[in-house]
């Protein structure tokens, strides 16, 4: 797998997306420069104690927009955080929250730290010194910045912020809504470890419904008997194929940093993910083909390339040799503009970050949702949904003479619990989104990707914002 995008062309590369799409609108010149950049960028160094030494850490927050608040957007762990990357992720959170219609603005974090080198210990100081950083700035809250989750960083790490805002915040009734992304048992929300990936499952269940798209392809409809390679086995790449496994696609690829494997007859997504916990690599999985350079793995031949790991993977260099149909972006910026424009010149259909991958930020929306309101989604409402459907369940036996069996009985009657609700919430939204994108294309002369669509649809939504804000006329 090849080193991250160096930030400033990552950056780069969504601006030009950006203008490409900002053509097509007719808002006012400076509306357009306004919603573009980033409206504000801190940077911090801190120290912290390791292994009975001092060592600093630098450590960022970007937001994008405050055309809506509070802005949003995860915390990234990695040696490669730079400036212009977090710039570059807080641009795409701007633009990703108005195209599935979350009410926030965008933003992202960063500290330059190995998180799989460095020890549990010092992953909490280091946590907890970047949030007071920040708490003391008021530059994360409620209503004002919420961070998540995002590369090396998950559950863990969103319970050390939110305890550490507790701390400075005590008395808010408010404050478990300072960051998203928490253990369910610290004010968290079921289903948002999974909601990245079945986000990408729905968005790919939309394409091949859409028949004028499949037609384009040559592809069948449904998601059953497409094969599809993955490309990291993180969060995002094991849920996404986890759930298209699931629907009967055939998952023949999966790429890692150490290496990649095929096996064009299909991998089981969970035997290999307990292979990798036992050695530690996806490597001599039984049955399948070892391939030592993973980079070359997303050149097989498949429908559906899903590239969910870092930015970069399908650039210049290689995107004239990807033989997939379908490219699903699970991750943020896997591919450049200049591949893109190879891909979609090959008839390629590229599925957007900015559209695929919303589904964190969507179910995060939820969880912050929950936070303020401090009640569990289905709590009021479930027993009685259930008693409802218990007295129709009777009415119906004693109508029509002939009785239900105890178990489908518990399956009809079950009313919406807090999973449900959030996965329904999640599948509409990203039906619904795809089915705005697409509208954009059929209505917008010249637009003829879904990223522009997607990018135009977006920016349509900010400009409103600012315009009902009596910012601009």
């Amino acid at each position: 797998m090849s080193q991250p995008i160096q930030g400033k062309d990552f950056y780069d590369s969504v601006l030009q997306f950006y203008d490409k799409a900002a053509r097509f609108s007719r808002l006012d010149p400076g509306i357009l420069e306004q919603i573009k950049v980033c409206n504000s960028v801190y940077k911090v160094s801190f120290p912290v104690e390791v292994d009975g030494h001092v060592q600093v850490f630098e450590g960022i927050r970007v937001q994008h927009s405050h055309h809506k608040l509070p802005s949003k957007g995860g915390i990234r762990y990695s040696v490669y955080v730079d400036e212009e990357e977090v710039k570059a992720l807080a641009t795409l959170m701007t633009f990703k929250c108005a195209l599935v219609d979350v009410p926030f603005g965008g933003a992202k974090g960063g500290v330059k730290i190995n998180p799989r080198t460095s020890s549990v210990q010092t992953l909490e100081r280091v946590t907890r010194r970047y949030a007071s950083e920040l708490i003391k700035k008021n530059l994360i809250g409620p209503g004002m910045d919420v961070p998540a989750p995002d590369y090396g960083t998950g559950s863990r790490e969103m319970a050390w912020i939110a305890d550490t805002y507790l701390a400075f915040k005590f008395g808010d009734t408010n404050a478990l809504g300072c960051v998203t992304g928490k253990p369910v048992g610290q004010g968290g929300i079921r289903g948002r470890t999974e909601a990245t990936g079945l986000g990408v499952f729905f968005g790919l269940r939309e394409l091949f419904n859409d028949m004028v798209m499949l037609k384009k392809l040559e592809l069948s409809s449904g998601i059953a008997g497409k094969r599809i390679i993955v490309q990291g086995l993180g969060n995002v790449g094991y849920h996404a194929a986890h759930f298209c496994q699931q629907a009967g696609a055939i998952i023949t690829g999966i790429a890692e940093r150490e290496g990649g494997i095929f096996n064009p007859d299909g991998l089981d997504v969970e035997a290999v993910m307990s292979h990798r916990t036992e050695g530690g690599s996806i490597l001599n999985y039984p049955g399948a083909e070892n391939v030592a350079d993973s980079g070359k793995l997303l050149e097989y031949e498949c429908d559906v390339l899903l590239p969910a790991a870092l930015e970069n993977q399908i650039h210049e260099g290689n995107a004239a040799r990807i033989q997939a149909k379908v490219v699903a972006e699970g991750a943020n910026g896997p591919v450049t503009r200049a591949a893109e424009q190879i891909l979609l010149e090959r008839g390629v259909v590229v599925l957007p970050d900015l559209y695929l991958n919303a589904g964190g930020v969507t179910v995060s929306y939820f969880e912050w949702l929950k936070n303020l309101s401090n009640v569990r989604f289905g709590r009021m409402g479930k027993r009685a949904e259930e008693a409802s459907l218990q007295r129709l369940v009777t009415t119906i036996e004693q109508t029509t003479g002939k009785s239900i069996s105890a178990q489908e009985r518990e399956l009809i009657v079950r009313g919406a619990d807090e999973i449900s609700l959030v996965r329904s919430g999640l599948e509409d939204t990203m039906i619904v989104a795809y089915h705005e994108i697409r509208e954009v294309q059929n209505q917008i002369k010249g637009i003829e990707d879904l990223r522009t669509a997607a990018f135009y649809s977006a920016i349509e939504k900010v400009g409103v914002s600012y315009q009902a804000l009596g910012i601009f006329p």
